[in-house]
């Protein structure tokens, strides 16, 4: 019953290029950095990712995007990563943004066997281009298509050896709904207790959502930007 394993290397056997794979995080916050840096070190290319941001030049998934491994990116903001934008402005990466809102539920949706919804939020924008509208009470909306990935990838703070989880403070973001959209979910975790030991009240994604359970070790947790207040003189 356990759903616990040694490797993250293990897990990702069945990674293979070209595939659609689902990350957490929001900004550094919350992402599966061991995932990530696994799937670094495999080579596979061609992937299609989907996560709120791409992360910064030397982490998160700017490790993937330095070693020209994503195909195409779909995402909500891009602004801290300078590779990515030397890459899209030599046409070397494909990419979709979605309004932060829209791709929660687009992903949200994926999770729920949901194929499409309708929304009003980018209408006569951009965003509308090459969708299909319909008109409900009188106001206009777009035609948005689920997201499924072959893999998905989330950081949980604590698991049980069944795979339910337990997400800490802001660290729980787009996890939750990233964790229900994988045809294989990967979680990897900072502790690990028995079946049975979590509240059921306080478990935010439940086990049958998850396949692997990773116990990690020395995560970084970087933040973006660091910014303290300039000493003044009196």
């Amino acid at each position: 019953m356990s759903k616990v394993i040694e490797s993250m290397e293990k897990a990702l056997e069945g990674l293979k290029d070209n595939d659609t794979i689902l990350v957490g995080g929001f900004g550094l916050c919350g992402i599966p950095e061991h995932a990530i840096q696994t799937i670094a070190k495999m080579g596979v290319k061609n992937l299609t990712v989907v996560s709120n941001n791409c992360g910064v030049d030397d982490w998160g998934l700017g490790l993937l995007l330095k070693n020209k491994q994503i195909k195409k990116m779909i995402g909500s903001y891009v602004g801290e990563n300078k590779i990515f934008e030397q890459q899209l402005l030599k046409g070397e990466l494909e990419v979709e943004l979605t309004p932060q809102g829209t791709l929660a539920e687009r992903i949200r949706a994926g999770g729920a066997g949901i194929p499409a919804f309708y929304t009003a939020t980018g209408v006569g924008t951009l965003v509308a281009e090459g969708k299909e509208t319909k008109v409900f009470d009188g106001k206009t909306y777009i035609e948005e298509r689920a997201i499924v990935g072959d893999f998905a990838f989330v950081k949980a703070w604590k698991a049980d050896t069944l795979g339910n989880l337990i997400y800490r403070k802001t660290a729980r973001n787009f996890n939750p709904i990233v964790a229900t959209a994988g045809k294989i979910t990967i979680a990897e975790v900072e502790e690990i207790v028995e079946a049975g030991s979590l509240d059921p009240d306080h478990i935010h994604t439940p086990a049958v959502y998850v396949q692997h359970v990773f116990l990690g070790s020395n995560f970084e947790k970087r933040v973006e930007r660091k910014i303290t207040r300039k000493e003044v003189n009196v």
